[in-house]
């Protein structure tokens, strides 16, 4: 049974795990050896664990975790979106995105923007997300990542129907 559940702080070493495997996994080619070993580096107890608090999801299949994403409200951002390797490609991370997205229509949000990693691009363009300039990412541990700034807005005016 396929489920998305709000994470809990007790949660945060699995949601780093997913991360560590998902980064490992996909981004070989997209980013350096030297580069994914930085951005996978540390525990999650540097710091990851903050994130719980959030609006954190898990994807679980029969109860395990599998998927992670997240809705940074404040600044309208998706992100933290990583499937383990084992369920890519099965409509996981789809999920996951589909529901930060609506949340986010909830929340009255027009728009959302995400860091697409260069591996990552092609996907949220065929979601609906717009954007090809490249930039270079500047994570809080110092890291700097190539990615591609992406803006998908959500709430479309609606036309002569509504009058």
């Amino acid at each position: 049974m396929f489920e998305i559940r709000r994470a809990k702080p007790s949660d945060a070493q699995t949601a780093f795990d997913i991360r560590l495997q998902a980064i490992r996994h996909q981004c070989i080619g997209a980013y350096t050896e030297d580069q994914m070993l930085a951005w996978t580096a540390g525990a999650a107890k540097d710091g990851y664990d903050v994130l719980m608090g959030k609006h954190f999801y898990l994807s679980c299949i029969d109860g395990e975790p599998v998927a992670t994403g997240m809705l940074d409200v404040e600044n309208g951002e998706i992100g933290a979106i990583f499937v383990l390797p084992g369920f890519m490609n099965q409509g996981v991370g789809l999920k996951i995105l589909n529901h930060l997205e609506e949340l986010a229509r909830d929340l009255g949000l027009e728009k959302v923007n995400l860091d697409a990693t260069l591996n990552a691009a092609d996907f949220y363009r065929r979601c609906g997300y717009v954007g090809d300039e490249p930039a270079i990412y500047h994570s809080p541990s110092g890291l700097q990542l190539a990615c591609v700034p992406m803006v998908k807005w959500l709430l479309l005016w609606r036309g002569s129907s509504e009058r």
